[in-house]
């Protein structure tokens, strides 16, 4: 493969301490720049994990606030391109949006993707989860372009819906970012299987950060961030414990893989219409 843009993607432990979470993203900048990457990744709720949703409905805040402002200044102070994957960007007293913030190194706000599908699940495990009770949806599709490629941004629960997907890479996007806190229990049945899928059917670059461990007495998250090639090959990942992995975006690499299985060229566009 040749060389290309170095893109960093980041695990962590977050909790209910506001400003250790901020630390905690600082040092992730950190490492980032000192592995000379492009861009960081950070996962879902980097900047709160509390036992309830309540709780974070209560922490949330709109964009131009004082919190996310502390957020843009660890990207404007490393000069690091920084993918903030899930911030609760609130709307009302009760409400907020998921939110996946771009934040360029000179800390603009680039692009937000709100969090379109909503996690209200019930797990084997008997544990249900309501993320629509204080989480608006969002209706929009973001690709935005980047030091590293165009980005396709989603977070979380969006991986099990290949339609989004496949609409993101129609729009351009050669890299899908997922930042997420997928629970243990589907974590280890899911997480790798829907993001190596992700990546084959859509012959596209896929990066995932993932929040890890224990959080509170009610939170424990499954990690294994990885980025994955536009083959389906995991090229990098984060194990156990918290820091940062990094991948080289090999967009020539990307061009072979499609033009070795040409699944663009052979999709039937006609034959699917209305059925989803």
């Amino acid at each position: 493969m040749s060389a290309g843009p170095v893109l960093a993607f980041g695990q962590m432990t977050a909790g209910g301490d506001v400003l250790a979470n901020v630390a905690a993203c600082a040092s992730l900048v950190a490492q980032a720049g000192d592995a000379g990457a492009a861009l960081l990744l950070l996962p879902e709720c980097f900047a709160f994990v509390g036992a309830s949703d309540d709780d974070t409905s209560k922490m949330a805040e709109p964009l131009d606030g004082a919190l996310f402002d502390r957020y843009r200044g660890v990207a404007r102070d490393a000069g690091l391109w920084v993918c903030f994957g899930g911030f609760p960007e609130k709307i009302d007293g009760t409400h907020h949006h998921n939110a996946h913030v771009v934040v360029d190194g000179t800390g603009a706000i680039r692009a937000v993707y709100r969090k379109i599908h909503l996690f209200d699940v019930t797990l084997p495990n008997g544990a249900i989860y309501q993320e629509s009770r204080h989480t608006s949806a969002g209706d929009r599709l973001v690709v935005v372009d980047s030091p590293v490629g165009k980005l396709g941004l989603s977070v979380c629960y969006d991986l099990r819906f290949p339609e989004l997907y496949r609409a993101l890479a129609e729009q351009g996007a050669e890299v899908l970012l997922v930042p997420a806190a997928f629970t243990l229990t589907t974590g280890k049945e899911h997480w790798e299987p829907l993001l190596r899928a992700r990546a084959i059917e859509n012959a596209c670059w896929v990066v995932a950060a993932a929040q890890t461990g224990r959080h509170n007495e009610r939170r424990d998250t499954y990690g294994h961030a990885m980025a994955i090639d536009p083959w389906g090959t995991v090229v990098a990942q984060c194990r156990d414990g918290t820091g940062i992995a990094t991948c080289t975006i090999d967009r020539a690499w990307q061009d072979e893989v499609r033009r070795r299985i040409p699944v663009w060229q052979h999709r039937r566009p006609d034959a699917y219409r209305g059925v989803v």
